[in-house]
C-alpha cells in the first residue's frame, strides 16, 4: 500500500502557520509528501525544504489572487498538488497547512487505510475535528465548528478539491463515499499570536470577498479580538507531540469562561438536540457516509 501526503502553502511564516508541525505529522503514515508551494512574501518554500528533503517533494505555484469568490483560489492549489501525485499512490492523505495529526491515531488511521484499500465503494475516510481557538487550550463548542471532514482520498483523477478546499467530490459533481477513519484532525487556524492572526484575517478575507465587501465587514486593527467568541469548552486531552515545541513558545494570553456563553435560543436548542441524540440539525455534510 503506497500513501502520498498532500499539502499546499504560501506565507507560512508571515502568518504564522504551523507548517512544520503539520507536515511532520504526516510524515510517518506516507511514502512521500507532495507540498505545493505558492510564491511567498517570505522564505516559506526554504522553510519547507528543510522538513524532509528525503521525502517531500516540492510543487513550486502562483496563486491567483483574481480567484475572489468563495476561496476557490485554496481549492486551485490543492488541486495542483493532488495532480501531482504519482499513479501507482492507493491513497492521498491531504492535511492543510494548520492541521496536525496525532501520533496516538496512527495505528488507527493505517488499519482504516488497509482495511478499505481493495474496496473501490470507499472513495475516503472521515475525520473528525478538534478546532482550536484563541490558545491551546480551549476548542469550539457551538455548530460554528464543522465536527468532521474527509482527509484522505483515493489516488482517483475524477477526485477534485471542492469549493474552498474544506472537501472533496468526484466528477461530475458529486459527494464522495467514504468510511470513519477513527481518528482525529487538530485544527490550530484560530490560534496564533493576535497580531499575526489579524493580518491572516484582513488578508485572507480578500480570497472569500471583493474590497467593497472586505472594507464593510472586516475591521483594520492591531491585533485580533479573540474575546468575540460564542461559546467554548476547555480541552483535557493531549496536543500532538510535534506541536509542544510550538505549544511551549506561546507568547500571549487567552483564557476564557467556558460557562460564559453567547448563543442564540435556535443554538441551544440544536446544541440541546446534538448532546442527546448524536444528531445535528441542519449539519452540512460534504460526503455520503456508508453503512
Amino acid at each position: 500500500m503506497k500513501v502520498t501526503g498532500c499539502s499546499f502553502v504560501r506565507n507560512a511564516i508571515k502568518y504564522d502557520y504551523p507548517v512544520v508541525e503539520s507536515l511532520r505529522s504526516l510524515l510517518p503514515l506516507c511514502d512521500e509528501v507532495v507540498v505545493a508551494v505558492g510564491r511567498s512574501e517570505d522564505d516559506t518554500r526554504a522553510l519547507v525544504a528543510s522538513i524532509a528533503p528525503d521525502k517531500i517533494r516540492i510543487i513550486d505555484t502562483v496563486w491567483d489572487d483574481g480567484l475572489r469568490e468563495g476561496g476557490r483560489v485554496l481549492a486551485e492549489e490543492t488541486n495542483k498538488a493532488l495532480r501531482a501525485v504519482h499513479p501507482d499512490t492507493d491513497w492521498v492523505f491531504y492535511l492543510q497547512a494548520d492541521e496536525v495529526v496525532h501520533e496516538d491515531d496512527y495505528d488507527a488511521i493505517r488499519q482504516a487505510m488497509t482495511r478499505h484499500k481493495d474496496d473501490p465503494s470507499v472513495e475516503g475516510l472521515l475525520f473528525d475535528y478538534l478546532h482550536f481557538y484563541g490558545s491551546y487550550d480551549y476548542v469550539g463548542a457551538s455548530t460554528r465548528w464543522y465536527r468532521r471532514e474527509v482527509r484522505i482520498v483515493r489516488n482517483d483523477p475524477d477526485i477534485f478539491s471542492y469549493r474552498d478546499a474544506q472537501g472533496f467530490r468526484k466528477r461530475p459533481n458529486r459527494k464522495l463515499r467514504v468510511r470513519p477513519a477513527n481518528a482525529r484532525i487538530f485544527h490550530y487556524g484560530w490560534v496564533k499570536d493576535p497580531v499575526a492572526m489579524q493580518r491572516k484575517h484582513e488578508d485572507f478575507n480578500k480570497l472569500w470577498h471583493d474590497d467593497e465587501w472586505v472594507a464593510r465587514h472586516v475591521v483594520s486593527r492591531e491585533a485580533f479580538d479573540y474575546a468575540q467568541i460564542d461559546a467554548l469548552r476547555r480541552f483535557e486531552g493531549t496536543h500532538p507531540a510535534v506541536m509542544h515545541d510550538r505549544i511551549r513558545r506561546k507568547n500571549w494570553t487567552f483564557d476564557f469562561d467556558p460557562t460564559r456563553e453567547n448563543l442564540s435560543l435556535k443554538e441551544r436548542l440544536r446544541l440541546g438536540i446534538e448532546k442527546l441524540t448524536g444528531w445535528r440539525p441542519g449539519e452540512y455534510r460534504n460526503y455520503v457516509l456508508l453503512k
